[in-house]
């Protein structure tokens, strides 16, 4: 497997987001017995910290590839421009 500078621990930031993203798309938080909703312009806040959590996530795969060796710089501004495009 490519990269490991950071230990991976770039996937935690796109977990969060995942996370993020279901209490986005649920309106809350919680279950049949106990939910708590949030106000249209929260879950937007929330959508927006997903986003930047994926962006970001996006930015240290590349750096952590660059660094391990595994893309040069060339190949590291096509591959960041191609993620952060498909995040679109």
């Amino acid at each position: 497997m490519s990269g490991g500078y950071f230990d991976y621990k770039q996937w935690q930031l796109l977990d969060m987001a995942d996370e993020i993203d279901k209490v986005v798309s649920k309106g809350g938080i919680g279950d049949d017995e106990w939910f708590t909703a949030f106000a249209p312009n929260t879950l937007t806040k929330f959508s927006e910290a997903s986003r930047l959590l994926k962006e970001a996530g996006a930015y240290v795969q590349r750096i952590d590839w660059l660094l391990s060796g595994d893309d040069g710089e060339d190949c590291f501004h096509e591959r960041l421009a191609a993620d952060l495009e498909d995040l679109l």
